[in-house]
């Protein structure tokens, strides 16, 4: 369970992160990129500035999570270190090598290979849902370059696995909220800033989505 989230320390903790490692990590992200740089969002893995900010939105007592797009699991060992038990984080990674990567080095975490538009199919067959909703998805999904449909469909599936008051946690190379004012109406949403990692490369916001309280109550009865 996490408690005060702002008094932890995020620098990572794994033994086995040196710099030969995070070499090999940011040339195996590297790699993935040049393949297809549409569908990666980023040229090398989340700095420690932006991983602590997103980690400090998480809710207080949060302890079920779902990773959107893990890259090679900067957030995922970020979120262990901060207390997820790896049988209540489930990540999905659409890239299969980094699917791979994710899967031998997080051996006790659920890591699927799949569609992050499928996520509730993902969650159901996982078992994940089994004990609950999450608490929070947190995102490395490039929405900032996506169409509006398919940005819709992932905000939609993310939102079907959260509790009514359940929140996304979304970054972004942009200086605006990656979806769109009439988007976030239409599905019933509310953005705030989280904060501005300059230090990462490139710099990046950080945005929390969660639904407005109609849509809370509206959850909650359905």
């Amino acid at each position: 369970m996490i408690g005060a989230l702002g008094s932890l320390d995020f620098s990572v903790t794994d033994p086995q992160r040196t710099s030969s490692a995070a070499g090999k990590q940011t040339w195996l992200f590297f790699r993935q990129w040049l393949k297809n740089p549409l569908r990666i969002a980023a040229l090398s893995p989340s700095g420690q500035q932006l991983t602590g900010l997103m980690m400090s939105e998480l809710p207080q007592r949060a302890s079920r999570v779902v990773e959107l797009g893990a890259g090679t699991g900067v957030f995922t060992r970020a979120l262990l270190d901060a207390g997820i038990q790896p049988d209540k984080l489930l990540v999905v990674e659409l890239n299969e090598e980094l699917h791979n990567y994710l899967h031998e080095h997080f051996p006790l975490v659920r890591v699927v290979n799949g569609n992050a538009t499928e996520l509730r199919d993902i969650a159901t067959h996982e078992g994940f849902l089994t004990t609950g909703l999450a608490d929070a998805v947190v995102s490395g999904l490039g929405l900032l370059s996506m169409p509006r449909a398919l940005q819709k469909s992932i905000v939609e599936a993310a939102f079907s696995v959260l509790k009514p008051d359940g929140c996304l946690i979304q970054f972004t190379y942009g200086p605006k909220s990656p979806l769109p004012p009439d988007l976030l109406s239409e599905l019933g949403l509310s953005v705030r800033r989280g904060g501005f990692a300059w230090r990462n490369v490139p710099p990046a916001s950080v945005f929390v989505f969660t639904r407005v309280r109609s849509e809370q109550l509206r959850a909650v009865r359905a």
